[in-house]
């Protein structure tokens, strides 16, 4: 049974997202929660290195990718992934690259574009932007992976979550029930952080 918003009556999976795949966030944020200054554009005080490697190297794991028009790993074309975006009405495949689906939330569940792309169990890599990281947030993320580059501010820029930063990150993983494993530093002269939170 689930409410109006898709979500299980009393908690647990929501019942649109398929059995079997595992739901994965990568994010790297600044001190105020940003991914991406005001224009959006994501500078190179994110672009850090040791981060890099942490989040290529889960990219090459997953099976499908998750992201909107304006967001992307800037890797290869030949992975598999899901492009969320209000240019379709429900769900399609991409006339423009194979290995990709166009998926509309407001016109069909995940769960569609997930068969689209062949794929049976896996891993789903959410990877942004703001409204996609949100949307699954509301649903439930197994995992999430949240870099932190503590040196570098980007006020007004867009946050990895609806509501960042009059809440932080870490307490919006908190309310949606997930538990923080201990943090890494990964670049000590960047303070740059990794803590994962899991389901």
């Amino acid at each position: 049974m689930t409410d109006e918003g898709g979500q299980p009556a009393h908690g647990g999976r929501p019942s649109h997202l398929p059995r079997g795949v595992s739901i994965e966030g990568l994010a790297i944020v600044s001190a105020d929660g940003m991914i991406a200054d005001s224009a959006g554009v994501q500078p190179d005080g994110l672009k850090l290195e040791a981060d890099q490697r942490f989040f290529h190297d889960h990219l090459r794991a997953a099976d499908v990718l998750v992201h909107g028009r304006n967001s992307g790993e800037g890797g290869s074309a030949r992975r598999r992934r899901i492009v969320v975006t209000r240019r379709v009405p429900d769900v399609a495949h991409d006339p423009a690259n194979a290995m990709a689906v166009l998926w509309n939330p407001a016109g069909s569940p995940f769960g569609a574009a997930w068969t689209l792309t062949g794929v049976g169990t896996g891993s789903a890599a959410i990877i942004g932007g703001t409204e996609v990281f949100g949307l699954f947030l509301e649903w439930g993320y197994d995992v999430f992976h949240l870099s932190r580059a503590s040196g570098l501010r980007l006020p007004g820029g867009r946050p990895v979550f609806p509501g960042v930063p009059t809440v932080t990150p870490e307490q919006l993983l908190a309310r949606h029930g997930l538990k923080p494993d201990a943090t890494r530093v990964l670049d000590p002269s960047v303070a740059l952080t990794l803590t994962t939170w899991r389901s």
